[in-house]
């Protein structure tokens, strides 16, 4: 069997996509090593991961984008972030290749410089990115606004004038970052497509028809599902208790000041026939006045919540709402930035859920929301289907077997 390294970015929304994999790839008795944000290593090392932490500074770079005045301003600090991060993390990769002596990688799409270090390492290699691609087609609107999909010829005009002004903004701000990073190792540049086709496989954890179906999906992606996982854990003893519906709220696992939602959330649930459950990862949740109907907690595992929600209020982050989805709970998605416009006009396209903006959101508009969601259930249920139907986790190991056997 052959030795597997995994490296991550410092953020547990693309650790525990990946984990499912990872247990895969050794339950067939391949040896996995991992590098991934410290206070995950024990976890991983429970699995049978030979595991260690990435180099602290890199986890010492926060996210800073949160707090930006507009998306322009937003992607830039996200870039330098990245940026900031990809100095470090891809001596880093180079460093864990020289100790572990692997046959094959799969690196984070967020960590460039990692990314960068296993091309230039010449051996077998793959990507994997949890949440949505940035790639322009013909067949999607352009990226980022979280614009509805072109319906006639007023809508391809409109999809003509802002696809280059849309990827222009990518490019003028992605681009020339990457590329500094991709110098450092010897490599040729990208542009704002290239950067991903690069990787010889890149694992893309969703399907479609969540994920807008297209007709020219470069040769390299395959689109595995979402992986959804949870660390092991007993539901908790209150859980049983509950008998009326159960309506389950996340914000982001990196902070972004998104704990007005379950502000939100919560006052407008306060009178309703459901009990809430919000999760707090990073959120500033102090001083909320938490009614009789509901819970709010720093972390809970989703999975035994979801199996009995009736919905979940997600921040619209990829993670999140497809772990929801792929249980077939149906979802409201709050937008606050990031690539969350996206995931979120995604999940009302697809039918299963509604989408509320964040700067519309008050009590009685989220109450409306949420009602509406409740009844999306047979779309997300299609949506679980077609995410199983990509063969998942397992699917997904054979793509990084085939790399070995090439």
């Amino acid at each position: 069997m052959s030795r597997i390294l995994a490296y991550t970015s410092p953020a547990r929304g693309h650790l525990f996509p990946l984990t499912p994999i990872l247990d895969e790839l050794h339950e067939r008795g391949h040896e996995v090593t991992l590098r991934t944000l410290s206070s995950q290593v024990e976890l991983m090392r429970s699995r049978g991961f030979e595991a260690a932490a990435i180099d602290p500074a890199i986890e010492a770079i926060e996210q800073g984008d949160w707090n930006a005045s507009n998306p322009r301003e937003a992607l830039k600090r996200s870039v330098a972030t990245f940026c900031a991060r990809a100095e470090i993390d891809g001596t880093d990769l180079e460093r864990a290749v020289g100790q572990e002596r692997p046959e094959v990688l799969i690196v984070d799409i967020q960590s460039w410089g990692a990314l960068a270090a296993a091309e230039a390492w010449g051996g077998p290699w793959a990507a994997f990115c949890p949440y949505p691609l940035p790639l322009p087609s013909p067949d999607a609107p352009p990226f980022g606004p979280g614009l509805r999909p072109a319906r006639g010829a007023p809508g391809r005009l409109r999809d003509r004038i802002l696809r280059p002004l849309v990827f222009g903004t990518l490019e003028r701000s992605v681009v020339g970052p990457l590329n500094e990073v991709r110098a450092g190792f010897k490599l040729e540049s990208v542009d704002a497509t290239t950067m991903f086709t690069r990787p010889p496989r890149l694992l893309y954890m969703t399907a479609e028809p969540f994920e807008y179906p297209r007709s020219d999906w470069p040769e390299n992606i395959r689109l595995v599902g979402p992986c959804a996982w949870d660390p092991p854990a007993e539901p908790p003893e209150w859980l049983a208790g509950i008998e009326r519906p159960l309506v389950l709220v996340t914000t982001s696992s990196e902070f972004q000041d998104d704990g007005r939602l379950i502000r939100v959330a919560i006052e407008a649930l306060a009178g309703e026939e459901v009990e809430v459950v919000a999760t707090a990862p990073a959120a500033d949740a102090d001083g909320i006045e938490v009614p009789a109907n509901a819970r709010v907690l720093p972390f809970v595992p989703h999975a035994p919540l979801l199996e009995r929600a009736a919905c979940a209020i997600t921040h619209g982050g990829m993670g999140a709402t497809q772990k929801a989805i792929s249980r077939g709970v149906p979802v409201c998605a709050v937008p606050f930035g990031r690539d969350q416009l996206e995931v979120a006009r995604r999940v009302e396209m697809c039918g299963a859920g509604t989408r509320l903006p964040a700067k519309k959101l008050s009590p009685s508009s989220l109450r409306e929301k949420v009602r509406e969601a409740t009844g999306c259930r047979a779309g997300a249920e299609k949506i679980a289907q077609a995410y199983a139907a990509t063969g998942g986790p397992a699917f997904a190991a054979d793509v990084v077997v085939e790399l070995l056997s090439k």
